[in-house]
């Protein structure tokens, strides 16, 4: 996630004061807004009624569906957020925020605004985030994998959904999978309590568990596949006791993360238990 610059902080305790939210429920919104490029986000926060969708246009649909004073809040708020990544170098993908920048009243009256919560003296848009190093892309998933359809982020989750080329990449607790979509065509992600093993996502075949897709890569390591990829009919026939294996896989791989963050194992044991787990997939 990347960091926000003072100027940013600042914007972002401005924007939580005058909605009366947290500063931390702004700017996971923020990152919300950002990973739907600016048009579009899907979020869950407690402060916003849990999950919800906001679209630019004005369509908004919340968990406490009938709090429409919550609606009107997180909508504005959804709507400055948009007018304030559009002039943000390098977040959003080229070619968007078109009909935003036609607008151009409107984003002149943000850009007063801006100018007033940040002092005077205050020269057009500031930098939201400190710049990333040198030939970094700021992206988290997979390289070789642009312009996901969808993305977001639920504590410490978070997805991009790749539909063209049916991938899905999902960060968990610091480590990045790739997974193979199948048919599925996805419309949604939902995450239980307990973390990455537990999230689900909604297809035209219903609520389906992450774990039944066929794992591409971990952590950027290619994971062999142990049969050439099937249909969702096809995937149905898998055995029960298969998928608990590959669970089984995925959680020693997490425990032996732990174990090399707390300098039990070294990089070079931790590596080599790895590979030898993923060759049983």
């Amino acid at each position: 996630m990347r960091q926000l610059t003072p100027e940013g902080q600042q914007i972002i305790n401005n924007l939580a004061q005058r909605y009366n939210f947290s500063p931390d429920a702004v700017f996971s919104l923020l990152q919300s807004v950002i990973n739907g490029n600016g048009s579009m986000a899907q979020f869950n926060h407690p402060e916003f009624g849990g999950s919800g969708q906001w679209m630019r246009g004005g369509m908004i649909m919340l968990g406490d569906m009938f709090n429409n004073n919550l609606k009107n809040s997180v909508g504005g708020l959804c709507q400055e957020l948009s007018n304030l990544i559009a002039n943000q170098p390098d977040l959003l993908q080229s070619g968007s925020f078109q009909s935003q920048n036609q607008g151009s009243q409107q984003q002149g009256n943000y850009s007063g605004n801006q100018q007033q919560q940040n002092g005077p003296g205050a020269n057009g848009p500031v930098s939201l985030f400190v710049p990333p190093p040198a030939g970094s892309s700021g992206n988290w998933w997979p390289a070789g994998l642009q312009f996901p359809t969808s993305t977001g982020a639920q504590n410490n989750v978070r997805y991009a959904y790749f539909a063209t080329i049916r991938r899905l990449a999902i960060e968990a607790n610091g480590h990045v999978t790739l997974y193979d979509t199948l048919d599925h065509q996805i419309g949604g992600f939902s995450q239980q309590q307990s973390g990455g093993s537990s999230i689900t996502f909604t297809s035209q075949y219903g609520i389906v568990d992450v774990n039944n897709l066929p794992v591409i890569s971990i952590d950027n390591v290619p994971v062999q596949a142990s049969a050439p990829t099937t249909s969702h009919s096809e995937n149905n026939s898998v055995s029960t006791q298969s998928l608990n294996q590959e669970a089984d896989i995925f959680a020693a791989i997490e425990k032996l993360a732990h174990l090399k963050d707390k300098g039990i194992l070294t990089d070079d044991e931790y590596n080599a238990k790895k590979s030898e787990l993923l060759s049983r997939l």
